[in-house]
């Protein structure tokens, strides 16, 4: 019995190969990482700072954000590598269209994140009274726009993947990319409650898109008979 590869999971397949592509993956599969281990550091070294009170987006705020603002940069603009090379490994296939596209909105929201900082509270920066900020100011509203949109978007494209690879019967990874969402948006939900809820949910975010982004620079097409 032959077997034969369709068309378009070919030339996703090879596509995937190329050089250019597989640095733009790669830039995809950091993003995550490399923002969560910066915070994870800051967030252990930095006085004040605690993660059952404090958002990893403070961290922007002292003398030492500039290290916190340069992570926000270079996460966003990894991430929108990573959806460029999303594109070019999904050309043709299903959700090859918009996923990308969902990925560069949630990259560009950590550009956004970076300009427009979060507001002080909740004893951080060292020295800010240990009670939450009264109201937003200008900048810490646009900061959580910015992040309710990015990681909206990022859902949405987990959701379009999932069509991806429940095309290529890949179950477990259609299953997580519908799982992932609800998940996401749990843990923003238990947010007013607890600010480690924030920080869980957008971890598991930022750690399955480069898990994600890890098998759609390995996977092989799929073979029909």
């Amino acid at each position: 019995m032959t077997q034969a590869i369709d068309a378009p999971a070919a030339a996703a397949f090879v596509s995937a190969r190329r050089p250019t592509t597989r640095a733009l993956l790669a830039g995809g599969i950091a993003a995550g990482p490399l923002f969560l281990g910066a915070g994870a550091v800051q967030g252990l070294t930095r006085d004040g700072f605690d993660f059952t009170r404090n958002a990893i987006s403070q961290l922007s705020l002292g003398d030492l954000g500039w290290i916190q603002v340069t992570s926000f940069l270079l996460t966003g603009a990894l991430a929108i590598a990573g959806a460029a090379g999303i594109r070019r490994a999904l050309a043709g296939a299903a959700g090859g269209r918009w996923a990308p596209r969902l990925i560069r909105v949630f990259g560009a929201s950590f550009l956004l994140a970076a300009v427009f900082t979060a507001d002080p509270g909740a004893g951080f920066p060292a020295g800010i009274p240990d009670a939450p900020a009264a109201s937003l100011s200008g900048h810490g509203g646009l900061h959580m726009l910015s992040a309710m949109v990015g990681f909206l978007a990022l859902c949405a494209s987990f959701l379009m993947l999932a069509r991806h690879f429940a095309a290529r019967r890949q179950r477990g990874w259609a299953l997580g990319s519908r799982l992932v969402p609800l998940g996401v948006l749990a843990g923003f939900a238990a947010s007013s409650a607890t600010v480690l809820a924030f920080t869980a949910a957008a971890a598991l975010g930022l750690l399955w898109l480069t898990a994600i982004t890890a098998r759609l620079a390995t996977a092989a097409p799929v073979a029909q008979n």
